[in-house]
């Protein structure tokens, strides 16, 4: 396979477009697989007995892994071949899904979940990078774009892809569905992608990357305990204080390093401190909705789980709209006012849907589902754009790893935050009197289990309490949610800098289309 080494030369290949499309195929892959298993866990809760925690840790562990693994799996590429290291992660997340397909309790789900997120952490950094070596600056925004298109894509499709595998075959199909797509990508990437590197790229640091899994590993788990076991508990206590040294431990360690991987002098620059900010806690926003709403669409109004996928469009629909036409608003306004304007529909539409009520109906959802979509897209592209141009050009590797990797932090402490959250607040206000101790217990764990309790000991009033609960947990979740919002709106309005600062032309339109990608 012959290696492209530059741009120019990748400009007289008439392959470069072929191998666009293997990195379309593995993107779209990627895309889809972020939000199929939302729709899956509420069959998944009631086939294996799951409770909230459980499903919080089968959302999270791809995450976390994902977050942790990004910066080096990125540089992985950047020294022994970005192509190689592409087909790699494929395979891993290729396996992972046949382990999840086949699983047969939670912790091999959980399992499958992070294995998948290390084959997804070498691929998303990956897909990018190499276009500087397949297209010319003339050609680059086209073929960023079109990746882009497919990674937007993936979002709404994945809800309504698994909500009619779900209606037609065991909750396993939304894992093996990946199997084909990942194979495909595969072989695109053999027989089309030329192989790049950076041999000059930083090394990998075994442990930076070890502190870092670890301390979020012990983060998560235990803002994900802590509703069950008490916020006292000395396990809890105990692994929030090890979350503390080891994360501590990874700055200290990275502000010494000569080429760190987390670049964390570049907080001390506004610009990219509070445009990241922003970003982080839409991302925190986002995972939280997406993990709170199909338990609702499903067990509360009753719909099915292809129902459940196409009942989420609105949102959808108003994210993507919102993120592409995010950069002529931004030319008009400044990126500090759009930002500011869309943390605040964010915020509107998330205090709205806090007065949902169990009659509510889904008109009401749908309504507060489309604000939230535009305010989404119209608060994270312009942030992420504006943190992406306030790096210098000899550091826009380690600041733009440094950004996704924490949203991706963000993502995973949302889904274990709010979701930790709804799990306490449900549990509080079920009411379980005349069911059986045990069963009572089990009622407690999600609103999936107590309607099956309901049934099996035909306690209509415990399905009645379970719908009322549970609507009561997700508005609380939703009024955190839009006080976050508008906090992070104060703060964007009184520090984000007036304008992004000039970048050249052949840098700013791939970094609005990362950004567009991002979301």
């Amino acid at each position: 396979m012959v290696t492209v080494t530059n741009a120019s030369e990748a400009g007289r290949d008439p392959r470069r477009w072929w191998a666009l499309g293997a990195l379309v195929a593995s993107m779209l892959t990627l895309g889809f697989d972020m939000t199929i298993l939302n729709v899956a866990l509420p069959t998944m809760a009631r086939d294996l007995g799951a409770t909230t925690g459980e499903q919080q840790w089968m959302a999270d562990a791809y995450v976390v892994v994902f977050a942790a693994l990004m910066l080096p799996s990125g540089l992985l590429g950047d020294r022994f071949g970005r192509r190689r290291m592409l087909i790699t992660g494929l395979g891993i997340f290729l396996a992972g899904s046949v382990v999840g397909a086949l699983a047969g309790d939670v912790n091999w789900v959980v399992a499958a979940r992070a294995f998948m997120g290390v084959g997804g952490a070498l691929v998303t950094p990956l897909a990018l990078s190499v276009l500087p070596s397949l297209f010319g600056p003339d050609e680059r925004t086209k073929a960023v774009g079109v990746i882009s298109a497919a990674s937007a894509l993936g979002l709404p499709l994945g809800p309504i892809i698994g909500g009619w595998l779900l209606n037609h075959f065991w909750w396993g199909s939304v894992f093996l569905v990946n199997v084909p797509m990942a194979a495909i990508g595969i072989a695109a990437c053999v027989f089309l992608l030329p192989e790049t590197s950076d041999p000059a790229s930083p090394r990998v640091d075994v442990l930076s990357t070890a502190l870092t899994a670890t301390g979020l590993g012990a983060l998560i788990y235990a803002i994900i305990e802590a509703p069950e076991r008490g916020w006292g508990d000395g396990l809890v206590l105990g692994t929030f204080a090890a979350a503390v040294v080891l994360l501590t431990a990874l700055v200290l360690r990275e502000r010494r390093a000569e080429r760190p991987m987390l670049d964390m002098t570049l907080l001390a620059q506004r610009g990219f401190l509070f445009n990241t900010l922003a970003a982080t806690l839409v991302m925190f926003v986002l995972s939280g909705l997406l993990f709170v709403l199909p338990p609702y669409l499903q067990a509360v109004l009753g719909h099915d789980a292809f129902g459940t996928g196409l009942r989420l469009l609105p949102m959808m629909g108003g994210l993507m709209v919102a993120a592409r036409g995010a950069q002529p608003v931004v030319a008009r306004f400044g990126p500090r006012a759009v930002v500011s304007a869309g943390l605040v529909v964010l915020a509107f539409a998330a205090l709205l849907g806090s007065r949902t009520t169990v009659d509510s109906g889904y008109g009401f959802t749908a309504l507060w589902l489309s604000i939230a979509g535009v305010g989404f897209g119209f608060s994270v592209v312009p942030a992420m754009d504006g943190a992406l141009g306030t790096l210098p050009r000899d550091r826009a590797g380690s600041g733009s790893g440094l950004l996704m990797t924490l949203r991706q932090v963000g993502a995973a402490i949302g889904i274990a935050l709010l979701g930790s959250l709804l799990a306490g607040v449900f549990r509080d206000r079920l009411d379980v009197t005349g069911v059986p101790a045990q069963a009572a217990d089990t009622a407690g764990d999600s609103v999936v289990a107590a309607h099956l309790i309901a049934e099996q000991t035909h306690a209509a009033h415990l399905a009645a309490s379970a719908d009322s609960a549970y609507v009561h947990g997700m508005g609380v979740v939703l009024l955190v949610c839009g006080i976050a919002a508008l906090v992070s709106a104060l703060l964007a309005a009184a520090f984000l800098p007036r304008a992004t600062p000039a970048r050249r032309p052949d840098r700013a339109a791939p970094d609005m289309v990362a950004a567009v990608e991002d979301a």
